[in-house]
């Protein structure tokens, strides 16, 4: 059994990535943390924090599952959502720097994701976390 929190690995043209996933508290948030194999110190953080028609987390959601008031869950477990995240971060030119961390509000990558920001999934009840990843 994997111990919670420990690196997991995925390659991504070619390039090693280390990711991990945690809730923490006191403010609710679940952080989806990503960081190139030779690059330890540069890391990017995604922070999913409870908000109105946002969830993270808790019942009746499992660890690493983000959520939109629409219906639609990410589960942050899955190797090929984080794909789509790392895909969506460096489009945006998030991706960190060798050195240093970079902290983002994760909520606008989900939306792009899901379709959220362009009123698409309209409570559609629809999973793509759960499953193949969608491909364009």
């Amino acid at each position: 059994m994997r111990r919670e929190g420990a690196p997991r690995r995925l390659t991504v043209d070619g390039a090693l990535w280390l990711w991990n996933v945690r809730h923490r508290h006191p403010d609710c948030r679940t952080v989806l943390s990503l960081r190139r194999a030779e690059h330890p110190h540069a890391q990017l953080r995604l922070v999913f924090r409870e908000g109105p028609g946002r969830i993270v987390a808790g019942y009746p959601f499992g660890l690493g599952d983000v959520a939109s008031a629409d219906g639609d869950i990410l589960n942050l477990n899955m190797p090929g959502v984080v794909r789509r995240f790392l895909e969506e971060a460096a489009a945006r030119g998030l991706l960190p720097t060798v050195h240093g961390v970079r902290e983002e509000d994760a909520w606008p990558l989900y939306d792009a994701l899901t379709g959220t920001a362009q009123g698409l999934s309209g409570g559609s009840g629809r999973r793509p976390g759960h499953g193949p990843p969608d491909r364009p």
